[in-house]
């Protein structure tokens, strides 16, 4: 009973088949649905981890821009430029003012009343020439005084000279006693040195009255006048004296008195050539010669006095103009170079100059020698080839990262 025939045995089967199939049809959209909402859940997962993964990357690349631009902003960039070499031959240039070669005031010897003037300023007047005449009263009626004083001793003399040489002659008789005759003669002697005081002093008011005249001392230009026709004329200098009734200056050559610093004096040996140049004559020279100099460094300026003279025939150049005396030099600063004045730095310890050595800053010490205004001599310190920075920032330090964006 328990064996099944054979068609019981299919329909068995036949019945298994179809329950396997509706579990087969049932299962089909649950699984469907699992497939997708696993799908679903890896491409959630993917476009998180994506976006995960972007933010990560876009930071690390901000970050690593952040660093790359700090590195850059603590990099200076600066302009260079370099050094330039001096002229084996160098010019010195230095400021004086013209004075004449004679410059004189003239006072009057005597006292009375200026009656006539002849030269006024400006006038070219040659040595001896007359420029002026004094009235003096009281001089000449003194002198016409010693002079009678002067007859009046020498009549005097003469009387005693006969009387002495008769005296004498009667001693060597033996009429009269030795001591008359010296008395006699005694007598002489001193009539002789009153006529020889009254002398001196007839001489010393005829001096005095030719002081009436006044002349020119040399050649050369009026450059001033100072008493006019009446004017009570005192004789001597001084406020307490006489005034300056004149001023004549020698025009022909004309000196210039220039300081010149002591690290250049060897540029101002005697006989060395100099050359002048004036504003109001633009793009002349006039030549001129050092003719001496004072052999002593002044302490205060250290520097030494130089006088240079300049021929001047024509009168172009006039005392107390401002001239620039040309000075030429071959010496030990000739392997100097010059330097902007705007890469140097002022520091307390001294003066630095502002160079890029290696990518870096460096602040070199420097001897500077003369100062061109827009430029600086540099003695010491720096080679030609340096990079100087231009406009260094004050803040600036040895060792600071810098770029070179342009050499000029």
């Amino acid at each position: 009973m328990n064996q099944l025939t054979n068609n019981e045995s299919e329909i068995v089967l036949k019945a298994e088949e179809n329950v396997r199939e509706s579990h087969t049809k049932e299962a089909s959209p649950k699984r469907a649905m699992s497939l997708w909402l696993v799908l679903t859940l890896l491409v959630a997962f993917g476009a998180i981890g994506w976006f995960v993964y972007k933010g990560i990357t876009t930071r690390v690349s901000a970050e690593k821009s952040l660093v790359v631009e700090t590195h850059d902003a603590a990099v200076l960039d600066v302009s260079v430029t370099h050094p330039k070499m001096t002229n084996a031959t160098q010019e010195l240039v230095l400021p004086g003012n013209t004075q004449p070669l004679i410059d004189s005031p003239v006072y009057a010897r005597t006292n009375g009343y200026l009656r006539k003037w002849y030269f006024d300023i400006g006038a070219q007047v040659k040595a001896g020439q007359l420029l002026a005449e004094i009235e003096t009263p009281e001089v000449d009626h003194q002198l016409q005084q010693a002079r009678a004083d002067l007859e009046t001793a020498q009549a005097n003399y003469n009387l005693s000279k006969i009387t002495a040489e008769r005296m004498v002659t009667l001693e060597k008789k033996g009429a009269v006693a030795r001591q008359d005759t010296d008395n006699v003669v005694s007598d002489m002697n001193a009539k002789k040195a009153t006529v020889d005081s009254n002398t001196a002093n007839v001489q010393r008011l005829t001096d005095l009255q030719s002081y009436e005249k006044v002349y020119a001392p040399f050649d050369g230009v009026i450059t001033a006048r100072n008493t006019d026709i009446g004017d009570l004329i005192n004789a001597g200098s001084g406020a307490s004296n006489g005034k300056e009734l004149f001023h004549v200056s020698a025009t022909n050559r004309l000196r210039v008195f220039i300081s010149v610093p002591e690290d250049y004096e060897q540029a101002a040996q005697n006989g060395a050539p100099a050359t002048l140049t004036l504003n109001e004559f633009p793009g002349r020279t006039f030549k001129g010669t050092v003719v001496r100099n004072a052999n002593s460094i002044d302490l205060t300026s250290r520097t030494l006095l130089v006088e240079v003279d300049v021929d001047n025939p024509t009168g172009e150049l006039l005392p107390g103009a401002y001239v620039s005396v040309h000075l030429k030099y071959t010496g030990a600063s000739a392997q100097a170079v010059t330097i902007p004045v705007t890469t140097v730095l002022f520091r307390s310890e001294g003066l630095r100059a502002a160079v890029v050595r290696d990518g870096r800053a460096e602040l070199v010490p420097i001897t500077i020698g003369r100062d061109f205004g827009d430029s600086l001599e540099v003695l010491a310190g720096l080679r030609p080839q340096e990079s100087l920075i231009l406009n260094p920032p004050d803040s600036l330090i040895s060792g600071t990262p810098v770029k070179i964006e342009a050499t000029k």
